[in-house]
């Protein structure tokens, strides 16, 4: 078997066209975004969106490439560096976003809007790394029988 570009590219166009959200959240003053529900529930849908979005592309690729799916979210991020298709570093910073994407589906304490308000500086600055690695990584997969 092998990646399937076509559903990797979806996957990615919609964590694209999310990413809009983030990076306008990100630019809300701070204090904004904690007194404004609206924000802070905007925040929560859009980072659980992409996330999962990224888990779902890394488990393709790792049980693609490796026939076994990662043990665990978090495992799907650096699974991706041990591939080669995410930097160490990168994956790094990533697969702590496996936890608050829990926390967001499944609710499982309070929420602390101050943590997801700085999830989105992180998305922004590393989920646009994570699409040209992806990118990178699919120029270079052999052509899907």
């Amino acid at each position: 078997m092998s990646v399937d570009p076509v559903l990797v590219r979806r996957k990615m166009a919609l964590i694209l066209a999310d990413m809009k959200d983030v990076d306008r959240l990100s630019r809300t003053p701070r204090d904004v975004f904690l007194a404004d529900r609206t924000h802070q529930l905007v925040a929560e849908r859009v980072l659980e969106r992409i996330i999962g979005r990224m888990i779902d592309v890394n488990y393709h690729v790792i049980t693609e490439r490796e026939g076994i799916p990662p043990h665990d979210f978090h495992q799907s991020f650096t699974g991706m560096a041990r591939l080669g298709v995410l930097s160490t570093d990168l994956a790094r910073a990533l697969a702590p976003s496996a936890g608050l994407r829990n926390r967001l589906a499944h609710e499982y304490n309070e929420i602390d809007h101050g943590l997801v308000y700085d999830a989105l500086g992180t998305a922004r600055a590393n989920v646009p790394r994570y699409l040209e690695a992806v990118e990178a990584a699919l120029g270079q997969e052999p052509a899907r029988e």
